[in-house]
């Protein structure tokens, strides 16, 4: 684990701070005191890496994890991480035996899935942990309401048969980042009429709903687990500006200049000469473009901004695949000098909500995009607030 001090020599980086995780961790968990915190670690932990960031999570305070797939899961467990862990999207015929094996929670919302899951207790010889997923009005996974109680009567056969436990009833929210939105309590309210089925029928499972938003909003909505994602990256579900949000980004994105030139006023710069030089400037290279997550829409009109010898300095010119050019100006800069694309904010740098207001998206989209082979990916350990 590289120090936060130490510089990188990768031609591009994105440097992930466990500190910052550790402390989002907490404040989520302070914000539900009464409930189980699940660290949301899908998608290598939103790219930042799935088993450092939940090692760090339960270090934290985090006593759960979820994942999306079972090579996730897989993963986790190979990596020597114990703690209660489940994997909830899965597609027809996967072999669901390892996984089993591995003690790894199911989640289940049909039929067939369940009697492949239950096929693959019976070859490991061991009872399945089963969350049972009802969709309360995402209209997305889960059973409809018309097939739920045959979904738990089969669950309870299997309990009674000693293959399953069901462990959980659980759904997800549309409007988490809406808290006054009445499709959450209307959710909430389905959930709960589902949960009591179950009860019904002589299981035990917990309640759990609640995502990133919820659980920083809605307390009501906590029940015995909630599910926190990117909050624990330090994207605030809320879409508030760093500064006046409790968590911390964990993600800095970072490139080293690999070349300078001096060049006159009237020059087309990259692509279809979209940018021409006003006057004389200096251009640095970086290399770093779209097939490393860059956004290609982010190189038009100035759009994208990286803090370059202690300025923040446009990209100029089209987004390439491998590199952009940005415009320095006077300003003097050496090749092998550090660019950050964006950060948590703390020297002024953009940051991925940054990004993400530019493009009309989302910050996940932004940070799950830094996947290119490139990009080299480096867990620090600022021990307190991260300070790139």
């Amino acid at each position: 684990m590289r120090s936060v001090a130490e510089p990188g020599t990768a031609r591009a980086e994105a440097v992930v701070d466990l500190a910052a995780v550790r402390h989002n961790v907490a404040v989520l968990a302070g914000l539900a005191p009464t409930a189980a915190v699940m660290a949301v670690v899908k998608s290598d932990g939103y790219a930042h890496g799935a088993v450092p960031v939940a090692r760090a999570a339960l270090e934290a305070g985090a006593t759960w994890l979820g994942v999306c797939s079972l090579d996730e899961a897989l993963e986790l467990r190979a990596a020597g991480i114990t703690a209660p862990l489940l994997s909830w999207l899965h597609v027809p015929g996967e072999d669901f035996t390892a996984a089993v094996a591995a003690g790894v929670d199911l989640s289940v919302a049909t039929r067939a899935r369940l009697d492949e899951v239950l096929a693959a207790a019976g070859r490991a010889g061991r009872q399945v942990r089963l969350h049972l997923k009802i969709d309360t009005g995402m209209t997305r996974g889960g059973a409809p309401q018309s097939e739920w109680p045959d979904l738990l009567d089969a669950a309870a056969k299997a309990v009674a048969d000693g293959l399953a436990e069901v462990v959980a009833v659980w759904s997800h929210l549309a409007h988490a980042d809406e808290p006054e939105h009445p499709m959450l309590d209307r959710q909430a309210a389905r959930l709960t009429a589902a949960w009591q089925q179950a009860r019904d029928r002589g299981l035990s499972p917990i309640r759990h709903l609640a995502n990133s938003a919820a659980t920083m909003t809605r307390p009501d909505l906590h029940f015995d687990l909630v599910r926190p994602g990117c909050a624990v990256f330090g994207l605030d579900p809320l879409w508030r500006p760093v500064d006046e949000s409790p968590l911390r980004p964990a993600m800095t994105l970072q490139a080293r200049v690999a070349l300078v030139k001096r060049v006159p006023a009237g020059e087309g710069v990259s692509y279809g000469h979209e940018w021409t030089t006003p006057a004389a400037t200096t251009l640095a290279l970086l290399p770093i473009g779209y097939a490393d997550g860059v956004p290609r829409r982010l190189g038009r009109n100035g759009r994208m901004q990286v803090l370059l010898g202690g300025e923040l300095r446009p990209v100029v010119g089209k987004v390439c695949m491998d590199q952009v050019v940005v415009d320095c100006g006077d300003v003097a800069v050496r090749e092998g000098d550090h660019a950050v694309l964006f950060g948590p904010g703390d020297r002024g740098e953009s940051t991925a909500q940054d990004w993400a207001d530019e493009l009309d998206t989302i910050h996940y989209e932004v940070l799950t995009g830094m996947r290119g082979r490139r990009v080299a990916h480096t867990v620090i350990d600022s021990g307190g607030s991260p300070s790139w």
